[in-house]
């Protein structure tokens, strides 16, 4: 039953129904409903790039970095996914990884000061 409810309505349903969720902080629903998505429209930048952030807040770095890199394939400029891989590379302990996408993300989004050595 409860998997119907996921499943239940449009696309743009459950696009709300898992915003909702994250907005909740319910992470791991909005994931289950997002991952949904992302595997019907696997060329939506904006379901990929939420469900990304729901796998950073539940801690499933491994699964935020592939999202992150999905997005960034389809769309290299996307300054917050630059900066979310950034993130999750640096909460992996992968430092020297982030550095390269925090400053390019940095850069896109016009913050030269942090570029400065």
């Amino acid at each position: 039953m409860e998997q119907e409810y996921f499943e239940f309505g449009t696309a743009a349903d459950r696009w709300n129904r898992a915003q909702m969720f994250f907005d909740a902080k319910e992470y791991l629903t909005a994931a289950r409903i997002l991952g949904g998505l992302v595997s019907e429209a696997p060329e939506q930048v904006g379901p990929r790039l939420l469900l990304a952030r729901a796998y950073y807040h539940s801690a499933r770095l491994g699964k935020a970095e592939t999202e992150l890199r999905a997005v960034l394939e389809r769309d290299p400029v996307e300054d917050y996914a630059r900066l979310m891989l950034g993130r999750t590379l640096e909460r992996q302990g992968r430092h020297d990884e982030a550095a390269p996408h925090l400053r390019m993300a940095a850069a896109l989004n016009g913050d030269f000061e942090s570029l400065a050595p």
